[in-house]
């Protein structure tokens, strides 16, 4: 399939989803929203693809925020259909895929690029990237999942003060609260996004899919996070991986794992 603002490339078993829109900085508008909820959803229907990779196309942006001349003359209705809809096809889509996701961010992330880093499972950062939620800045608040997810990763306090303050913090004060997992040089940015998924791959694919079901439940109201654990670690030992990685634990010999 071939899209208008994304670049798909293929590596091994990891599929890069590029934002190409290094003229707006790789804003999120609707139709880039749409192409992404599509190359997610063959992403994890891929049998082909063990993980995947976000970043931005340039050095500039991973993604500077929406597209906000898409918001002008929209009412309530429209506002809210716009949240639910993105949030729905691809930042849910993402948290709760049963694949590693794994951004890359390779400058500003800033509104609607920084909720779509955080709905990653994993986020590394160029030395250079700077993240914010500045929405307040524009009469608005984040709409993506932006004021659940920065507090779950950061805390109450330091979510509070980034969205009130629409603050940009740097790549090192994002590692240090926790925002992102990594900061090294914008030329090692993609070698490290590649070795920890690379790492990730190596283990059992559906023992990550539970492991993601498992985790994600520790931060969602209404379900009981141990309860999700213990039905993930009992669906676990209905694999087949589950006997191999037995067996080779046994053997003293590296399993080999075909997420069945």
């Amino acid at each position: 399939m071939s899209f208008k603002n994304l670049l798909i490339e293929y590596k091994e078993r990891i599929q890069f989803i590029i934002i190409n829109r290094e003229s707006k900085l790789n804003a999120l508008n609707k139709d880039t929203l749409a192409e992404l909820h599509s190359a997610l959803s063959d992403a994890f229907n891929n049998p082909e693809v063990g993980g995947i990779i976000i970043t931005g196309a340039g050095q500039k942006a991973f993604v500077a925020g929406a597209d906000i001349s898409e918001f002008k003359d929209t009412g309530s209705e429209g506002g809210g259909e716009i949240a639910r809809q993105g949030q729905t096809l691809v930042f849910d889509k993402i948290e709760n895929g049963n694949k590693p996701v794994i951004a890359a961010i390779n400058g500003f992330a800033l509104g609607g690029g920084l909720e779509l880093a955080m709905a990653c499972h994993i986020r590394v950062a160029a030395e250079n990237a700077k993240m914010g939620l500045p929405e307040v800045t524009l009469g608005l608040i984040p709409g993506y999942g932006g004021t659940q997810r920065l507090t779950a990763l950061v805390g109450k306090g330091k979510a509070m003060e980034m969205i009130m303050t629409a603050d940009m913090i740097t790549a090192a004060d994002a590692l240090q609260c926790g925002l992102v997992n990594h900061v090294v040089s914008q030329e090692q940015l993609l070698g490290k996004a590649e070795e920890l998924l690379s790492k990730i791959l190596l283990r059992a694919p559906l023992a990550i899919a539970s492991a993601i079901t498992a985790v994600n439940a520790a931060v969602k109201d209404g379900v009981n996070g141990f309860e999700t654990e213990i039905g993930e670690f009992s669906k676990c030992f209905t694999t087949k991986d589950l006997q191999e990685g037995i067996a080779a634990f046994l053997e003293k010999r590296k399993p080999a794992f075909k997420g069945e």
